[in-house]
C-alpha cells in the first residue's frame, strides 16, 4: 500500500471534539470564554489541534489535556488534590506511570486467565498483615472500572477493615450487616469520580467474623451481586491473621495472592497457596508489590 494515509477522522469531527475540549477546559474553570476565543484563533492561523494552541498560550498545562482527552475516551481519573483519595490510590491519580502500567498488565492477564463467562469473582489475599492487599484490590478495583467494566469492590476484611478510609465513606452498614441479615445490598457505594466503580464496606465491627462468612448468606449474596456486576474483587485479612481468606477464597473460585518484596517468607507463600488448593480454590497468580 503505497498511497498516501488520511485520518479517518473528519475535519467536522475534528471540530466539534474541539469545541467538547474547549467547553470542558470552561466547566473545569480552566478557560473562560475569551481565552477559547483566543486558542481557536491561534489554531486556525497555524493548523494546530485545540490542545496544542492553548498549551503554546500558556493557558493550560499537559496534565490538563490529558485529563480532558481522558474523560472525552471514557478513561476518567483525577488529578493531584482532586477526589481527597490517598495519593497511594495511584490509579485515580498517575494513570501513565509504570506502576499503573503494571496494574493495567495485571488486569488483562486477570482477563484473559480468569473472568470469562460464568467468572467474576475473585479474592485478593496475602500472608502477613502490612502486605498491600487493600491497596492493591482498591487500584485494580479503580482499573477494571477505568476499562468500563461494571466493578465492585467488597471490603471482605471484617477484622481491620480499611477500604472505607480509602474511598473516603462514612462509617456505617456493610457487608457485615447484610451477612447477619440486618441489612440488604442497597447501601452499595457508587465511588465518587469513578461511575463504573461501587463498593460494599466492611460494615459494622463485629465478634464473629469467621461465623458470618461462613453463612450460606453469603453464597445467596455473591450469586445476586454476580448478576449486577461484570467484576467483584474481594479484600480478605492475612492469612497469618485468621482463616477467613480461605473460606472467602473458596466462596469466589479464585485467589490473586500479593507477595511483599523482602517480608513475605517463601515457605509461608507455599503453606498459604497448598491450603488455598485444598480448599478447591483456583490460584489465579501473584503479584510482587514493594514499599
Amino acid at each position: 500500500m503505497n498511497g498516501p494515509v488520511s485520518s479517518i477522522v473528519s475535519a467536522g469531527a475534528a471540530s466539534r471534539k474541539d469545541i467538547h475540549m474547549g467547553r470542558m477546559l470552561v466547566e473545569q474553570g480552566k478557560l473562560t470564554l475569551e481565552e477559547v476565543e483566543s486558542v481557536r484563533r491561534l489554531q486556525k492561523e497555524e493548523g494546530l489541534r485545540f490542545g496544542e494552541a492553548a498549551q503554546r498560550l500558556g493557558l493550560v498545562s499537559e496534565a490538563d489535556i490529558q485529563q480532558v482527552l481522558a474523560r472525552q475516551f471514557d478513561y476518567p481519573y483525577l488529578q493531584a488534590g482532586g477526589g481527597n483519595y490517598p495519593a497511594t490510590l495511584m490509579a485515580a491519580y498517575q494513570p501513565f506511570s509504570a506502576e499503573v502500567e503494571m496494574l493495567r498488565s495485571v488486569r488483562s492477564e486477570l482477563m484473559l486467565r480468569w473472568f470469562r463467562p460464568g467468572r467474576k469473582t475473585l479474592a485478593i489475599a496475602s500472608v502477613n498483615p502490612g502486605d498491600g492487599t487493600s491497596l492493591l484490590a482498591a487500584n485494580l478495583a479503580v482499573v477494571f472500572s477505568q476499562l468500563g467494566e461494571q466493578t465492585l469492590l467488597v471490603d471482605a476484611n471484617l477484622r481491620n477493615p480499611c477500604q472505607h478510609k480509602i474511598f473516603n465513606l462514612a462509617a456505617g452498614r456493610g457487608l457485615a450487616d447484610v451477612l447477619a441479615g440486618r441489612a440488604g445490598l442497597d447501601m452499595l457505594a457508587m465511588a465518587e469520580s469513578f461511575i463504573d466503580l461501587s463498593l460494599l464496606p466492611a460494615g459494622s465491627l463485629v465478634p464473629n467474623p469467621q461465623e458470618l462468612i461462613n453463612r450460606p448468606n453469603f453464597v445467596v449474596m455473591n450469586e445476586t451481586l454476580c448478576d449486577r456486576f461484570d467484576i467483584i474483587l474481594y479484600d480478605t485479612p492475612a492469612f497469618s491473621s485468621a482463616a477467613d481468606a480461605l473460606t472467602i477464597a473458596a466462596r469466589a473460585g479464585g485467589v490473586l495472592l500479593v507477595v511483599r518484596k523482602d517480608h513475605t517468607r517463601v515457605a509461608d507463600l507455599a503453606a498459604f497457596s497448598e491450603q488455598l488448593r485444598r480448599s478447591g480454590t483456583e490460584v489465579v497468580g501473584s503479584v510482587m508489590v514493594s514499599f
